[in-house]
């Protein structure tokens, strides 16, 4: 696994991607393209050490090969769904046909493999646009998910329902 926590020159943490693919040259373009982009990139070559690096990092989106050697991205997906349900993860697939194969399993997109990685990228920021920012409730951090965790003002300690 490569890669670190980073900030932008304000301070702000910059938004964490952990890209998994057995393709050191996929991996290797993938985090250069997203570096520029202004994304802290991790990557891992196989799903081994997966959930335990997404328990201690916390990336904010994950991008992932659906063919991971020995591997199956397909239950590495449910493992991340089951434990981490409001991860953004997009599936990238060299397969047409991937989408309609894998939309029981609910990743949050997929993108057809190309050394072209503009509809890629587009599917980040969209993906982390569709997040809230971070809240601070008992002094504590949440982190809501605006698609599928409205949040209404009564929910709120602090607001009074009207």
């Amino acid at each position: 696994m490569a890669g670190g926590s980073q900030k932008t020159e304000g301070g702000a943490r910059m938004n964490k991607i952990l890209v998994i693919d057995d393709d050191q040259g996929v991996r290797m373009l993938y985090a250069d393209e997203l570096t520029d982009e202004g994304y802290d990139v991790v990557t891992c070559g196989d799903g081994s050490c997966v959930m335990e690096f997404i328990k201690e990092e916390r990336p904010d989106l994950v991008v992932m090969d659906i063919k991971l050697g020995k591997y199956d991205g397909v239950d590495l997906l449910q493992d991340i769904r089951k434990a981490f349900d409001r991860l953004p993860v997009i599936l990238c697939t060299a397969y047409p046909s991937g989408r309609r194969n894998f939309e029981s399993i609910a990743p949050d997109d997929y993108v057809h493999k190309s050394s072209d990685l503009n509809e890629l990228k587009f599917k980040i920021g969209k993906a982390l646009d569709d997040k809230k920012e971070a809240v601070s409730i008992d002094g504590q951090s949440h982190m809501e998910e605006v698609k599928r965790t409205p949040i209404e003002p009564t929910d709120l300690p602090w607001k009074e329902p009207r």
